[in-house]
């Protein structure tokens, strides 16, 4: 992938993300473009779901690639069909789950290689068309395919020529098991009932060890007949079961009528996802499309912009349609839903389960948008959380997705995403998350995964040795954030000892960098330095990493929480500021094994991925915000476009995309459980957010053009506002904030110590309209 970006540059004007429509093509180009992320490493998809929905109905190119994560790689030679589950923006793939495949002629039970369409199932496609809430496309056989959805049943349309066609149902669309590697399917059924409603589950160890998804289908149109097939084998009768089952729904003249097909997706039985079938509120695709058009326009009009060229407008539009995907529903329509325990459970009425939380990512910027313009949406998500980590034999969860813990990643952030809402007022039982909090934080023999590997020798030394831990580095750091995090949920518990405990061991992060050289540098068990060393590399040796996705240069930055711990660490506010110019200007090379997660870069700093989002904005801690300005800035207009490839790295469910979105504002969320943003440089002329309850926030930049990015003086609802920042709790209660733009810095500004972020999060203060 390149390291630069073309300039989003251009005319200004309006969008505004507001009203119920027919549909979202021909009312204005400033509305999400759903290719941005598909291209690329991206890994987003284009097909049609609804605001943190269930199912996600979408066509998938493939389901094996490194590129294919989401299902769909923009410019793939051929298409498999069209699964109701995906993944948004992911590295690693899951999902994918009940394949339709609108086929004519033979059948063919396989796809067969992505570049050569028509030796299985494969075929060519085009004409293809996507906004939120529908996608389309031509087959290569002359079908016309639509996809709509709603949060638990995905609708297709399918219009065949004239003459015979069928529906492949395939539950065995992933690749064959390699020697050694265990099943990737080890048990799937499908059943025909007596009402002509086709059921079925499997069970995939892919991603997610051991899940199972449940659905029940019904088309529109009685086939002809039907044949189910054990692996290749016809199957006499109702009822097919092996490792890799399929149906075959034949049409004598599938052309004669569009073909509709409705399918519920469950992941606790096969009678929830009849139960979610039945409780599909559309009469038909149409109306099932208008209404998922319309919960899109709902979403999407928390915030609406000014300014700016058409193609920043649009690519803003798509980044808050993708900070809207995910965590996605988890919960049947009746309440049920799959604990990280294994077992069935039910959430309170009117509350929902979740799954996808990429914490590991989203706690930087995704969750704090939410709770910005989502505040309902964000209570939901963390008295979910609250759930899950009561329920997990490993607490507090990390990456849980349908049902199963997946470790994957490091630390165990849920507890930021906790922590920042309680700090901001969000109302959910946190003394009931405490115990098993608690339990992760200071009880060395409790159940660990990869995400917490050597947890026990961290509590007990303070820092991970580099001849002992993979990725010690990143881990001790960390940690130490969460230790931070979970310091703050203990105050909110009343474990006020155990606060204090675990603010002071938040520190630790300060033993894997060394102040002698200014950077972060692995540390052995004996307490030296690992010599020599190279920041440039990933480890000490080619299978040793020592970081996280990163290396020195950048995990050097990775705290968050005790920064001004960390300027005295190296020496002050004039030697900290020189290490930050540093990195920015350090020589762009990176060692052969560099994953493709580290892109995006300017200087050592990659933007592509997450360990450095909130780097940029640390300038304000030294009293020099203009140099944040004028990097925020080249971020926002070269690291993000329209294009299929308009994301720097993988959007990580919607964590780059929210980045973009929150610094588009002008505003960032450095350390999130701190509730405080510090400015950075808005893109627009205006702004406006509908944050809790009536309330609305106004972010005005009068003037604002791309070739001025720095920031000489700040009003709050009309009167002089000189710090570099504002708390949430400012924020939210409502007003217009007010920048004055130009093209040169103003170094006065945001310099005086007064001014600068604070040192810590102060008590939460209370917010009476909160529920």
């Amino acid at each position: 992938m390149r390291l630069t970006r073309r300039a989003l540059l251009g005319s200004t004007g309006a969008l505004a993300l507001t009203g119920a429509m027919p549909a979202f093509a021909g009312r204005s180009r400033a509305v999400p473009d759903l290719w941005i992320g598909t291209g690329g490493d991206g890994h987003t998809y284009p097909g049609a779901t609804v605001p943190f929905g269930m199912v996600q109905v979408s066509p998938d190119t493939d389901t094996e690639n490194w590129a294919n994560c989401s299902g769909y790689h923009r410019g793939d030679p051929s298409i498999m069909g069209f699964s109701h589950t995906h993944l948004s923006g992911t590295g690693i793939a899951d999902m994918m789950d009940v394949l339709v495949v609108p086929a004519r002629g033979p059948v063919k039970l396989r796809p067969g290689a992505p570049d050569k369409p028509g030796e299985g199932y494969r075929q060519t496609y085009a004409r293809e068309s996507a906004e939120p809430g529908y996608y389309a496309c031509t087959l290569g056989n002359g079908v016309r395919s639509e996809l709509t959805a709603e949060a638990r049943v995905g609708w297709q349309r399918h219009r065949f020529p004239a003459g015979p066609g069928h529906l492949l149902i395939d539950l065995g669309n992933y690749r064959d098991s390699r020697p050694g590697e265990g099943p990737l399917i080890d048990d799937s059924r499908i059943e025909l009932e007596s009402d002509g409603i086709l059921i079925g589950s499997r069970r995939t160890f892919r991603w997610a060890k051991g899940r199972r998804i449940h659905f029940a289908m019904q088309v529109s149109r009685k086939p002809d007949r039907i044949t189910l097939h054990a692996g290749d084998q016809v199957v006499n009768g109702a009822i097919a079961t092996a490792d890799r089952v399929r149906a075959v729904l034949h049409y004598d003249d599938a052309g004669s009528a569009s073909i509709v097909v409705r399918t519920a997706v469950s992941a606790v039985d096969m009678a929830g996802a009849r139960t979610n079938l039945a409780a599909s509120a559309s009469r038909d695709f149409d109306a099932a499309r208008r209404q998922a058009i319309g919960d899109w326009a709902d979403a999407l009009k928390t915030v609406k912009i000014e300014g700016g060229s058409d193609d920043q407008r649009v690519v803003m539009a798509t980044a808050l349609y993708h900070a809207m995907l995910a965590p996605t529903l988890f919960s049947d329509v009746d309440d049920r839903y799959v604990g990280l325990d294994r077992l069935v459970h039910s959430v309170p009425k009117g509350e929902q389960a979740y799954s996808t939380y990429s914490t590991w990512d989203t706690y930087r910027t995704l969750h704090p948008l939410l709770t910005l313009v989502a505040p309902d949406r964000a209570r939901s998500l963390v008295r979910d959380l609250v759930r899950q980590t009561q329920q997990s034999a490993y607490g507090p969860p990390c990456w849980p997705l349908q049902g199963v813990e997946t470790g994957t990643m490091i630390g165990w952030h849920s507890v930021a995403i906790m922590a920042e809402a309680a700090a901001k007022g969000i109302d959910a039982d946190y003394a009931a998350a405490w115990p098993a909090i608690r339990t992760r934080a200071f009880d060395a023999k409790a159940p660990d995964l990869v995400n917490s590997r050597a947890r026990g020798t961290y509590i007990a030394r303070g820092y991970l040795p580099a001849d002992q831990v993979d990725e010690s580095v990143s881990r001790t750091q960390e940690y130490a954030y969460d230790d931070w995090a979970m310091a703050a949920l203990a105050a909110k518990a009343g474990a006020t000892d155990d606060a204090a405990r675990l603010r002071e061991r938040s520190r630790n992060y300060r033993n894997v960098l060394d102040p002698a050289i200014g950077l972060a540098r692995p540390k052995l068990a004996d307490g030296s330095w690992l010599t020599p060393y190279d920041p440039i590399q990933l480890g000490h040796i080619k299978r040793y990493h020592d970081f996280t996705e990163a290396n020195g240069w950048q995990t050097t930055f990775l705290n968050q929480h005790d920064l001004y711990g960390q300027i005295a660490h190296f020496g002050g506010d004039a030697k900290f500021a020189a290490r930050l110019d540093a990195l920015f200007a350090a020589p762009s090379t990176l060692p052969r094994d560099a994953p493709p997660d580290i892109s995006g870069l300017i200087g050592q700093y990659a933007h592509g991925n997450e360990p450095d989002q909130h780097v940029p904005y640390l300038y304000a801690y030294v009293g020099q915000p203009w140099k944040t300005q004028a990097l925020v800035r080249r971020i926002l207009t070269t690291m993000y476009k329209r294009a299929p490839d308009g994301i720097i790295g993988n959007d990580d469910c919607g964590q780059m995309s929210a980045w973009f979105v929150m610094s588009a504002l002008g505003i960032y969320p450095v350390d999130p459980v701190a509730a405080v943003y510090v400015f950075g440089s808005p893109l627009f002329t205006r702004a406006e957010l509908k944050v809790e309850g009536k309330r609305k926030v106004v972010i005005e930049a009068p003037g604002n053009r791309i070739d001025t990015p720095y920031v000489t003086a700040v009003t709050w609802n009309g009167k002089p506002w000189t710090k570099s920042w504002i708390a949430h709790a400012d924020l939210v209660a409502g007003g217009t904030l007010r920048f004055t733009m130009s093209a040169t810095p103003d170094p006065a500004f945001g310099a005086k110590l007064a001014d600068r972020p604070p040192r810590s999060a102060a008590p939460p203060p209370e917010f009476p309209w909160r529920r």
